[in-house]
């Protein structure tokens, strides 16, 4: 790491064969689109090599460069206009469907993904973050600048929209 500091283009390149396989399916998962997601990768590549020195180490280095890609992603769908706010209505939080009757067991995880890139994007951007990288409901409200109780809802929606549509599309 000290090397990539600096500035050393054959440790830069070490890191990058290290992570970039990860990074490129964070960035697709995101956007759906591959040469996106490419470009995006790479910028947050340089964008990483430029701010290593701000990096503490307080987190994993694929943590820290996760979220320098998804941050980007998420700009790059907001520069195309594909990323919408879900207006917070003064409802209560939307419960669960527990009622589900559907068996899920065994579905293939290729099918889950194709019902979430199914979703619209804000929701497909909130499960994804949620589910598939593993941020926390306050996680995904900074990344997606929303409040938490927006996170919550927009998650519990996309969540009850992709349970719909696997059973409705896929359920056996």
């Amino acid at each position: 790491m000290r090397e990539c500091k600096n500035g050393k283009q054959s440790a830069q390149f070490e890191i990058y064969k290290l992570y970039y396989k990860a990074m490129y399916n964070a960035a697709v998962r995101v956007l759906k689109d591959s040469f996106e997601a490419e470009d995006v990768m790479q910028e947050s590549f340089l964008i990483a090599f430029e701010k290593l020195s701000t990096f503490k180490g307080e987190v994993a280095f694929g943590a820290w460069l996760k979220r320098i890609v998804i941050n980007k992603s998420i700009t790059q769908l907001r520069k195309n206009n594909r990323v919408q706010e879900v207006p917070l209505e003064a409802v209560k939080e939307q419960a669960e469907d527990t009622n589900d009757d559907a068996n899920y067991e065994g579905l293939n995880p290729k099918v889950i993904i194709k019902g979430i890139n199914q979703l619209k994007d804000n929701y497909r951007v909130a499960l994804t973050l949620n589910l598939i990288e593993g941020y926390d409901y306050e996680e995904v409200s900074e990344i997606m600048h929303i409040t938490n109780q927006n996170s919550r809802t927009t998650i519990s929606r996309a969540k009850n929209k992709l349970r719909k549509l696997l059973k409705t599309d896929y359920a056996r």
